[in-house]
């Protein structure tokens, strides 16, 4: 049954698998709600709306995700992300996390989480860096749409994508 699909496309529709599962969800309740009555329909409007919201957020994801396999494993628990790379590594809290900057030089491209006194390089294939999609949403500010414009963007340069904002201290 996997031999129906080449690779690229079954790779396309596992990047692509929240929307799908939104789009699927999202039928089924348009179905509900249009041809039945009663607490179905009801029920059926709840799955529509449900639907939409996967879709909108699968498509963000979708679009943060990036193809291939690049160096190193990533993981994140309870906002600290512990990146484990072939010749780099490191561990940050996204607490102590300065500033969010993107090195479109590098090949691929790599996250740089600043603290102030240490920059961690994370690739953006590295295995587990989608994980840093909702990772990167608990910095306060941060703009999802512009991270991903830039994510996507071809230019070869270093971005900022987020910066901690300033503390106001009480006297």
């Amino acid at each position: 049954m996997a031999d129906l699909l080449r690779p690229e496309a079954r790779a396309a529709l596992w990047r692509g698998r929240e929307v799908l599962v939104g789009l699927v969800l999202a039928g089924l309740g348009l179905w509900w709600a249009l041809a039945s009555f009663g607490i179905l329909q009801w029920l059926g409007w709840g799955l529509a709306a449900l639907g939409a919201g996967l879709v909108i957020g699968g498509v963000q994801r979708w679009r943060f995700r990036q193809e291939g396999r690049g160096p190193g494993l990533l993981k994140i628990d309870e906002g600290r992300v512990a990146y484990m790379g072939p010749l780099t590594g490191g561990m940050v809290d996204l607490d102590e996390v300065r500033r969010l900057r993107l090195d479109r030089r590098a090949k691929p491209a790599h996250w740089l989480l600043e603290t102030g006194t240490e920059v961690l390089a994370i690739p953006v294939t590295a295995d587990g860096a989608e994980a840093l999609f909702d990772a990167f949403a608990a910095l306060p500010g941060l703009k999802r749409g512009r991270m991903i414009e830039m994510l996507n963007d071809e230019t070869r340069d270093v971005v900022t994508i987020w910066t901690r904002p300033a503390r106001l201290t009480v006297v």
